[in-house]
C-alpha cells in the first residue's frame, strides 16, 4: 500500500504562549529548502518526537534522521501544557483519575519509564528547564472534591503508591492561600519548564539528527522502502517515516480515527514585586491539580509567577478564536482572584491555548499502519510523561526491538470511533459543558 497523506492541520497561533514568550530568543530556524535524503523522518518536534528521534540516534548512531516541525520547537503544544511529568494515574475522563489496578499499574510503569528517559537527557546534558522532583498536590476546595480525592486514596493504597494528607492549614503552608480545605501529596510527578525542555532537547540531540523547523509537511507519497515528503520549499525522502503528530492526525467522518482535539487554555502573571511575593507566603515554587479533572490546575513557579490553566474547549479543526482566548482568560481571572485576594493587583501578562489528543476510550495509535509508516499518536492529558515514553519506544519498534513496555504500548486499545461531525462535535461539547458543570467550585 502506498503511503499517499495530505497533512491539512498544521499549528496556529493559539494566543500568547507565556512559557516561551518569557524565554530568551531562540536561535534562527532551519528550514526545509532543497531536496534531501534521509534514513528515517520524525514529523512532529514535540515531546514525542523529539524522544523518538534522540532514541532513532542512540540506537543507530550511523543513520541519517531528520526531525521536522511545522512551528517552532517549545512554541508548540509540548511547549504550551502545564509542564506535570505525572507519574500516576492520571485519567481526566474519570471522577477521581483512576480507572482499575491493572490498567493504573500499567500507566505507571509507561509514564515512568518516559520521566526517567527524560530526566537523564537533562542531566546528561545540563538543560537549563526548572526540572524538580517535588512532587504534586491533588487538592480539594469543598466535601465533594474530598471525597473524589479519598476514592483517588484508595486507589493508591490498592496499588502500593505513596501520598501524605494535608489539612486546610497544610496545603496554605504551601500555597499561600486558604481557599483548598485538603490536599494529598504525591512525591512522584516532576515539574518542568516546558518550552525550555524542548528547546534544550533539540539542542542536545545527537549529530546525526537534523532539526527542520517551520517545515510543515504538506504531502507524503510512496510505497514501502520509500516516502517523500513535501514542503513549501523542498522534499525530503526516506527510508522510513515515524508520524508523532497528536491532534493534528486528527480525522472525522472518513478515514475517522477516534482522536479529539480538546484544547485547554492557560494564563500566566507578570512577575510579583518582593511585597506581592510577601503578602502571598508559601513555598516559592509548588504545583497543584484539582480534586476534580475539570477543575483549576495552579503553578507558582520559581520566576515569582503563577500559571492557572483551565477551560477545555473541542475544536476539530485544531485552532481557536479570540472569543476562545477572552472567554479563557475571564475564567482564569475570577479562578486566580477566588484563590489569591491577596493580589488583587497582579495581572496576567500571556494567556494561550494547546491541544490535548484525546479519545473516547483513552486508546492510542501507536505501531506500524498499513502503508508502512510507524505512528505514536495520543496522550489522553498525559502529553509529557506519556509522550516521552511512547516516543522512545516507538523507535525501539520502528528499528525491531522488542520488550515488555513496546508489547504494553501494542496493547493499548484503538481510539473509539465516533460519528461524523456536527453529531461529534455536538457530543463532545456537551459532554464537556456537563463536566465543567460538575466541577463547579473546583474551578
Amino acid at each position: 500500500m502506498r503511503a499517499n497523506q495530505d497533512f491539512g492541520r498544521v499549528p496556529t497561533p493559539d494566543g500568547i504562549n507565556g512559557w516561551w514568550e518569557s524565554l530568551p530568543p531562540p536561535a534562527n530556524a532551519v528550514r526545509v529548502e532543497s531536496d534531501l535524503r534521509f534514513d528515517w523522518v520524525v514529523i512532529g518536534g514535540g515531546i514525542t518526537g523529539l524522544c523518538a528521534a534522540r532514541r532513532l540516534a542512540e540506537l543507530s548512531p550511523d543513520a541519517s534522521i531528520a526531525l521536522v516541525e511545522a512551528d517552532r520547537i517549545g512554541r508548540g503544544t509540548a511547549g504550551r501544557n502545564s509542564g506535570f511529568f505525572v507519574d500516576l494515574p492520571h485519567d481526566i475522563s474519570s471522577e477521581s483519575y483512576s480507572r482499575s489496578v491493572d490498567a493504573d499499574k500499567a500507566d505507571i510503569r509507561l509514564q515512568r519509564h518516559g520521566i526517567d528517559y527524560v530526566r537523564a537527557a537533562v542531566i546528561e546534558h545540563g538543560i537549563d528547564c526548572d526540572w524538580r522532583d517535588d512532587g504534586k498536590y491533588h487538592a480539594a476546595v469543598n466535601k465533594r472534591g474530598k471525597t473524589a480525592l479519598e476514592h483517588f486514596a484508595e486507589g493508591l493504597k490498592r496499588i502500593g503508591e505513596p501520598f501524605q494528607w494535608l489539612d486546610q492549614a497544610g496545603i496554605a503552608g504551601v500555597t499561600g492561600t486558604a481557599f483548598y480545605h485538603s490536599a494529598i501529596h504525591t512525591p512522584g510527578c516532576s515539574t518542568v519548564q516546558p518550552a525550555a525542555l524542548m528547546r534544550g532537547l533539540a539542542a542536545a540531540l545527537p549529530q546525526n539528527v537534523k532539526v527542520f523547523e517551520l517545515s510543515a509537511v504538506k504531502r507524503m507519497d510512496g510505497g514501502p522502502g520509500e516516502k517523500t515528503l513535501t514542503f513549501a520549499e523542498g522534499s525530503i525522502a526516506a527510508r522510513q517515516v515515524i508520524l508523532c503528530t497528536n491532534s493534528y492526525a486528527a480525522t472525522f467522518g472518513r478515514d475517522a480515527n477516534g482522536l479529539l482535539p480538546v484544547f485547554t487554555f492557560a494564563s500566566m502573571t507578570r512577575v510579583m514585586n518582593r511585597d506581592e511575593v510577601a503578602a502571598l507566603g508559601g513555598h516559592a515554587s509548588w504545583a497543584l491539580i484539582p480534586a476534580d479533572p475539570v477543575g483549576s490546575t495552579v503553578r507558582r513557579l520559581i520566576t515569582d509567577r503563577i500559571c492557572v490553566r483551565n477551560h477545555f474547549a473541542f475544536r476539530p479543526d485544531v485552532s481557536v478564536s479570540d472569543v476562545d482566548l477572552a472567554k479563557a482568560k475571564a475564567l482564569h481571572q475570577r479562578s486566580f482572584d477566588r484563590r489569591f485576594p491577596m493580589l488583587k493587583d497582579v495581572e496576567f501578562e500571556y494567556t494561550w491555548g494547546g491541544a490535548l489528543c484525546l479519545s473516547a476510550n483513552s486508546g492510542a495509535l501507536f505501531g506500524k499502519r498499513e502503508d508502512g509508516v510507524y505512528q505514536s499518536i495520543g496522550c489522553n492529558g498525559l502529553g509529557l510523561s506519556r509522550g516521552s515514553s511512547s516516543g522512545k519506544l516507538i523507535a525501539e519498534h520502528a528499528l525491531g526491538h522488542s520488550n515488555e513496555l513496546i508489547d504494553l504500548a501494542l496493547s493499548h486499545p484503538r481510539p473509539r470511533l465516533l460519528p461524523g461531525r456536527p453529531i461529534s462535535d455536538i457530543a463532545v461539547s456537551t459532554a464537556i459543558w456537563f463536566k465543567e458543570l460538575s466541577a463547579g467550585a473546583e474551578l
